[in-house]
């Protein structure tokens, strides 16, 4: 199987396919298609930035990407240290480059490392870019195409855009709520790339923040650098212990978010994307537009953007889409359940330094926890929960249940009744009190991913056991 970007760009086990002669050619590959991009007329400098996370070898890998590019006539502008994705984004709007490569497997184990590539406006590459750089990374690869540079003198510059990130995100948040309300707060970056940012924002701006895991460790101590539930336990234990407002996280890129309330219990991300869209709508009236999700995201917002006047906007997951309403000014709020987040004015990127400050702000203005935020917004439009679980399949269940999902749906599911079916990305069983089962087949593992909600929590289970039937019958 060929190098292949997913929604996120290309990851791969370090030193199986992850290597340096690989790192290379996918360089060459995402120039070549960038230099053909030049020639059609942009006027944007053959410029591209360079960042890296915190994982084995990434500043290695960084550096000989930015040696690759400056060998073909194009600067490199290289990060002084390690550096979240959506700083990265910033960096590219910010100095006005082609794009952006960041060497990140963001939340994957510690033995895989990636490259995410990002486009001049800062957000995910498209697919119909991703697929001519696969093309090209083929034709490379085989000698069909050579890539001889620019015919420019390159060279390799240090970039650090820490202070210029800090104060673009200073004009997007109420740091006067912040600093009044004196809140002491956690904060677990997970060994990764948000340490030095969020913590250094909110010190700023009159918070004492706890850390945990803020120095670098390739192996995530043992573990994936998500902001899971399990993963923030050492976080929640500082939060009881010491009666904090709230602990916050960011994973290993920082571009996803977790919190811990005051009372120790994890919120999930498709609350928070609640929260923060309620908060906004009140807070923010004079922005226009809609609210975007994915396909497998909570109808919690579709209920909040309904009572306050907005238009729902449903795109497949995948962060990219929703960066296209960013850009295009037509949303004040994007999410994905799998704890992304950006708002009107920001980058068309997950940003989960961003997330954390808004509901750091949320927290400061409204003086309330989250849990009591959550009741009376389930007060206003009805509760809601939602899970995702990952069922593994043989090859003859997988071959079975692709034809099942082909086919018409049946009349009912359990003791659910279909009443719709939504096949935007995947097959979305929709059920008549308003609960739903999406079923999406993984691309690069045998998995078929099972996502549901529902009223309650033990709906909720019952619903992710029937699903699991579903897949497996």
């Amino acid at each position: 199987m060929g190098i292949a970007f997913g929604t996120s760009g290309w990851r791969a086990i370090v030193a199986d396919e992850f290597t340096v002669a690989n790192v290379r050619l996918v360089t060459r590959a995402i120039a070549s298609v960038l230099s053909e991009e030049g020639s059609a007329g942009s006027s944007l400098a053959n410029r591209l930035v360079i960042g890296y996370d915190t994982r084995f070898m990434s500043e290695t890998f960084a550096a000989r990407c930015a040696e690759e590019l400056a060998g073909m006539g194009w600067e490199a502008q290289l990060t002084t240290r390690e550096t979240p994705t959506p700083v990265i984004s910033y960096a590219i709007r910010n100095g006005g480059a082609r794009g952006g490569i960041n060497f990140t497997a963001s939340h994957n184990p510690p033995q895989y490392n990636g490259m995410k590539f990002s486009t001049a406006d800062g957000a995910p590459a498209l697919p119909e870019i991703t697929r001519r750089v696969e093309e090209r990374i083929g034709e490379l690869g085989l000698g069909v195409v050579g890539y001889g540079g620019t015919g420019s003198a390159g060279k390799r510059t240090d970039l650090d855009p820490r202070e210029g990130y800090l104060a673009e995100i200073a004009e997007k948040i109420d740091f006067g709520k912040i600093a009044g309300a004196g809140l002491k707060l956690a904060y677990d970056p997970l060994w990764g790339t948000g340490r030095g940012y969020l913590d250094e924002a909110l010190r700023r701006n009159g918070c004492e923040v706890e850390t945990v895991h803020d120095y670098r460790d390739v192996l995530f101590g043992g573990s994936s650098p998500e902001p899971s539930e399990r993963n923030l336990a050492e976080m929640r234990e500082r939060v009881l212990e010491q009666g904090l407002a709230l602990g916050i996280a960011t994973d290993g890129d920082a571009d996803r978010f977790g919190f811990i309330d005051r009372d120790g219990s994890f919120v999930s991300a498709n609350h928070i994307l609640a929260l923060v869209l309620d908060y906004l709508c009140e807070t923010r009236p004079e922005w226009a537009g809609g609210v975007a999700r994915s396909v497998a995201t909570t109808h919690l917002l579709d209920r909040i953007a309904a009572h306050h006047g907005r238009e729902l906007f449903e795109t497949p997951v995948g962060f990219k889409y929703i960066g296209e309403m960013i850009n295009q000014g037509r949303i004040i709020l994007g999410g994905e359940e799998s704890a992304g987040l950006t708002i009107r004015g920001h980058y068309p990127e997950k940003d989960g330094i961003l997330a954390c400050l808004l509901v750091v702000e949320m927290v400061a203005a409204r003086g309330a926890s989250l849990g009591e935020m959550i009741e009376s917004l389930f007060h206003r439009h009805g509760a809601l929960y939602s899970e995702r679980i990952g069922v593994k399949l043989t090859s003859e269940v997988r071959e079975r249940l692709q034809k099942r999902l082909a086919a018409d749906p049946p009349a009912t599911i359990g003791a659910w009744r279909v009443t719709e079916v939504n096949r935007a990305d995947g097959v979305k069983y929709i059920f008549d009190d308003g609960s739903w089962l999406l079923l999406r087949m993984s691309g690069t593992e045998p998995v078929v991913r099972c996502y549901a909600e529902s009223h309650s929590r033990k709906d909720l289970e019952v619903l992710l056991e029937t699903g699991s039937q579903f897949v497996r019958s």
